[in-house]
């Protein structure tokens, strides 16, 4: 029998789809499973369209047989088969799709699910076959073909006997290499496991012999000292799902069939904390369903964590995190989306970057911020357990990109608050604000108790203004590029003018100053290189002094980008620091006083001061021990 050059293809070319198409090996059965499905949808639309009764899915089964002693894999359909003329179109020529040409014949149909378009898929066997069989009757036929290649070198196609319309494909696995273990394409339980991941969509059951283990019957006659015994048997086992969980009607699933789904799809041992089911039909058409997980994920914060969503294609497996589908401030999102609308490259592993991928994008972006805040409104505590995991994320996302996602994420966002002692949203706080109330006030510290304990919060607390409590590493940052909410500029109590003050008290202030211009300028010079400046403040109420920042670097970000810096070994930040004094408090008399006297203790009143400011701000000290022993001479 004369060998066949594949047609118009160079051996260059087939070793090009063989060997560099396909990332994994394993993408061969996805490819034959796949072509099987699509000769199988083609007989059953065409036995539906003719008006043939009895066909039902469950009648065409996909069949996988497993040959270990010769080395041979065997995938066999009942669908439409080929005739020795289609064998050598579709076979003999590379990049020749039948499934395509039978859905531009039928592109007016909306229930036509075909796969296979490129006509490449069928060469991915040659990546674990060394050599390729494939025999086929078609519907409607007597006659039967025989093909058979070992790869580059050609194939041959012959008359043969097959009972029953359909095409069978054998595969002969290569040998064993130093590199490459093709023996695990013989095994059972790895095949079963490549067709749940891969296949476990594809709507016609695909069996395979399985062997399993059970206890053998006890004998009638068995005595005492019996011991159970245990017996292999076969049994021939549908491997896949078939039907989609997300291809379900929503009335017929209930909240127990997501979280299961949940659990066993994405290794999950609580259920989450929200779902989203959600079909879109337009301009772009896919079906969606997202889980908000109720915790994160051990690696989530660190850079070994991958985001993205599961992409099927009319139900098969084309990327198991596919990044673009999801931002990164929604990053924590598992799913899937299930589309024919993709613009996918020839090896369907991966996608051309087109218009359809970025729609689904933004219309699930929308989706998961609406049913974000839904919770939120709805189901408080579910919102909150969601803000302990990932509320981090959130403000990283309104932050980054110079703020560009910002309007998007505001209102997802929670901080603590002063007065109602619980998170609340900005949208919560605007609205309780005061009527003459210029800013939303913030506060940053380690601690929300720390917090709580600033000097300023004591005057905003008796003027009844509340203030959102911010200990997380990131807020002053994500706040600086908010900037304002609503028409609000934020504010934080550290800033000098917090608004608060009348025409005529920030001329008391004033002239204060210029009274005791001389005991300012004493202190001044004794922190000189410690501090930009010492002035008075109508900010304090029982408190001496405090501690501000003046410029674009504020203290807590001074606190933060050090930490950094550490770790990275960075040069590290300052701050232009103020220490501001509370000219009402009996300190500020006593310093007065000492300076009137020409005293020596100003500079260490000064020094005493300006490291209580630092402890109360959270920052560190340079002499502990000097402060101690300066401490401990006035009490003396």
């Amino acid at each position: 029998m004369a060998t066949k050059q594949f047609k118009a293809e160079s051996k260059r070319l087939l070793d090009l789809m063989i060997n560099s198409i396909y990332t994994h090996k394993e993408i061969f059965l996805r490819e034959l499973i796949s072509n099987a499905s699509d000769a199988t949808d083609k007989l059953y639309y065409n036995a539906m369209k003719e008006g043939k009764t009895g066909i039902t899915r469950d009648s065409l089964p996909i069949e996988l047989t497993l040959d270990k002693a010769n080395r041979r894999f065997i995938i066999e359909d009942h669908g439409c088969g080929m005739t020795a003329e289609e064998m050598e179109n579709n076979l003999g020529t590379i990049a020749h799709s039948g499934s395509l040409a039978f859905k531009n014949e039928n592109e007016k149909q909306d229930d036509i699910d075909i796969i296979g378009q490129f006509g490449v898929g069928f060469y991915a066997a040659f990546m674990v076959a060394k050599h390729v069989e494939v025999v086929s009757r078609a519907a409607g036929s007597d006659e039967a073909n025989r093909w058979e290649s070992d790869g580059a070198d050609g194939y041959t196609v012959a008359p043969c006997e097959k009972a029953e319309n359909g095409t069978k494909i054998v595969l002969t696995i290569k040998d064993n290499t130093e590199n490459e273990n093709y023996d695990e394409f013989l095994e059972p339980y790895r095949i079963q496991g490549l067709v749940k991941k891969y296949s476990d969509y594809i709507r016609y059951p695909i069996k395979m012999d399985m062997t399993r283990s059970r206890m053998k019957e006890k004998p009638a006659d068995a005595g005492d000292d019996y011991k159970p015994e245990w017996e292999e048997y076969t049994e021939n086992e549908t491997l896949n799902s078939m039907v989609p969980i997300w291809k379900k009607s929503k009335k017929e699933l209930k909240d127990e069939d997501y979280n299961s789904f949940y659990t066993q799809k994405f290794y999950d041992y609580q259920p989450p904390l929200c779902h989203i089911h959600s079909s879109v039909e337009g301009a772009v058409t896919y079906t969606a369903m997202l889980f908000i997980p109720s915790h994160a994920p051990m690696d989530y914060y660190t850079k070994d964590y991958e985001k993205g969503l599961q992409l099927y294609s009319n139900g098969v497996l084309i990327m198991d995190k596919c990044a673009d589908l999801l931002p990164d401030h929604f990053s924590f999102v598992h799913g899937m989306v299930d589309t024919a609308d993709l613009s996918l490259n020839i090896s369907r592993e991966m996608l051309q970057h087109d218009r359809h991928l970025k729609a689904i994008a933004q219309s699930l972006e929308k989706k998961i911020k609406s049913e974000l805040l839904k919770m939120q409104k709805d189901k408080r505590e579910d919102y909150e357990k969601f803000w302990a995991a990932f509320g981090r994320q959130i403000k990283y996302g309104a932050y980054v990109e110079y703020g560009a996602h910002k309007e998007l994420l505001q209102d997802l966002l929670m901080y603590h608050s002063s007065t109602e002692d619980k998170l609340v949203s900005l949208a919560e706080y605007a609205s309780r604000m005061k009527e003459d109330q210029k800013y939303i006030y913030y506060a940053c510290g380690e601690t929300i108790d720390k917090i709580k304990l600033l000097p300023v919060m004591e005057t905003l607390s008796d003027k009844g203004y509340e203030v959102l409590c911010m200990d997380d590493s990131i807020d002053e940052f994500c706040v600086k590029m908010l900037a304002k909410y609503n028409d609000k500029e934020f504010k934080s109590i550290a800033d000098a003018d917090l608004g608060l003050d009348s025409e005529d008290e920030k001329e008391e202030i004033k002239k204060l100053s210029e009274d005791n211009k001389d005991v300012l300028e004493a202190l001044g010079k004794a922190l000189e290189g410690k501090v930009k400046k010492v002035e008075l403040t109508s900010r304090l109420k029982s408190h001496p002094c405090c501690l501000r920042a003046e410029g674009p670097v504020t203290l807590e970000m001074e606190k933060v980008l050090n930490q950094q810096a550490a770790v990275n070994g960075g040069q590290s930040v300052h701050a232009e620091r103020v220490l501001e004094l509370n000219a009402e408090h009996p300190i500020f008399k006593k310093l007065c006083a000492l300076q009137a006297e020409g005293s020596d203790k100003v500079s260490t009143y000064a020094d005493i001061l300006y490291t209580q400011a630092l402890l109360i701000e959270g920052m560190p000290v340079d002499d502990p021990v000097a402060y101690a022993n300066a401490v401990c001479n006035l009490l003396s």
